[in-house]
């Protein structure tokens, strides 16, 4: 029996998964905040821009925008929502379709950045709760209405999607979840959700809020000597933060996480992460016009991240008495960007 899904926030992440799954044929129905979005959608289908010709596609695909979500109330309960709004938004979008679950065994999944289980279980249980890390190479930008650009190539070898249980143990309804989302990239199972949350929430940390504030894209922050250097350092927090917090780290960028609690103790372990870095600077590794999803909301005038990224990596390293200076001034940045005291450039950062 098809599942119907519900994938509410549809713009880079959230269109870029409807729009797949809709190819592939499941009951999907997109809700969205903004109309134009919403508008081109129904009347052009949603567009994907691939990397390679082959990855691109149009999907026809039902979209309504979140005043018109009553009308859910006329049709079957949904089974499955996937929320992949920013994670401020993250409250009133999960109570925004939790009435229109199916009763018994209807659920909600997080595909967003930072870690908004906890805000998402306030709203319909624990129970009702999975969650999905979208992996580092999953780099998408909502380049206009109806318009999702993919900025990072497919790679099989890749956990794109990494699906798991807040309770770490295989159900059958996450070995279901992965079959269905194998259709828009590749999908693993973990049973260490909160490990490769944090490990995320590192990369994040260390690169997003760095593109935000300089303007700088993703080949360009690794590329320069000082700013890459500095975006070591935030991962080095971030990851000791990870550590004390008792998390099991995973590798992030295939570099492994203890390598980078050692960075600014050992030249070797931080000449090996350099390395990685410059790597991935190779245009086949990634779109030369490829920028975070803070970047790309700094460009587009819109509300950041900060709060649930860097600032919740040194609010939580603050609890447990373990700093993350550099974390706390990046997040001052970001707000001074946000704010347009300061425009985004590379004299930002250096000399923090």
């Amino acid at each position: 029996m098809r599942r119907r899904i519900a994938v509410v926030g549809g713009g880079a992440v959230g269109g870029y998964i409807a729009a797949h799954l809709a190819a592939d044929k499941q009951d999907v129905i997109v809700v969205d905040a903004w109309p134009e979005h919403v508008e081109a959608i129904r009347s052009e289908g949603l567009k994907i821009v691939g990397m390679i010709p082959s990855e691109s596609m149009q999907t026809r695909i039902p979209a309504m925008h979140i005043t018109e979500v009553q009308a859910l109330a006329k049709s079957s309960p949904i089974d499955i929502a996937i929320v992949s709004v920013k994670s401020y938004d993250t409250l009133w979008a999960t109570a925004l379709i939790a009435p229109y679950l199916a009763p018994s065994d209807g659920y909600v999944v997080s595909a967003q950045n930072s870690i908004n289980e906890e805000r998402i279980a306030s709203v319909v249980g624990w129970e009702r709760t999975v969650g999905c890390v979208v992996g580092n190479n999953f780099a998408v930008d909502l380049i206009e209405a109806g318009v999702v650009k993919r900025t990072m190539p497919k790679d099989p070898a890749v956990k794109s999607l990494e699906l798991g249980e807040v309770h770490g143990r295989d159900t059958p309804r996450v070995r279901e979840l992965a079959d269905i989302l194998a259709g828009v990239d590749s999908c693993s199972i973990t049973s260490n959700l909160w490990g490769v949350r944090w490990s995320k929430l590192c990369v994040n940390g260390m690169r997003n809020a760095l593109s935000a504030v300089t303007g700088m894209n993703g080949n360009e922050r690794d590329s320069h000597d000082d700013v890459r250097r500095i975006g070591i350092r935030l991962g080095s927090e971030a990851v000791r933060v990870g550590q004390a917090l008792g998390y099991q780290l995973e590798s992030m960028a295939g570099i492994p996480a203890e390598r980078f609690a050692r960075a600014w103790d050992d030249p070797v372990a931080l000449a090996q992460i350099e390395e990685a870095l410059i790597r991935g600077t190779r245009a086949s590794a990634r779109s030369n016009d490829q920028r975070p999803s803070m970047a790309q909301d700094i460009q587009k005038g819109r509300r950041t991240e900060i709060d649930f990224l860097n600032g919740l990596i040194a609010a939580r390293g603050h609890a447990v008495g373990c700093p993350a200076p550099t974390h706390e001034r990046m997040v001052e940045l970001v707000r001074q960007v946000e704010r347009s005291q300061l425009q985004p450039r590379p004299e930002n950062v250096l000399g923090q």
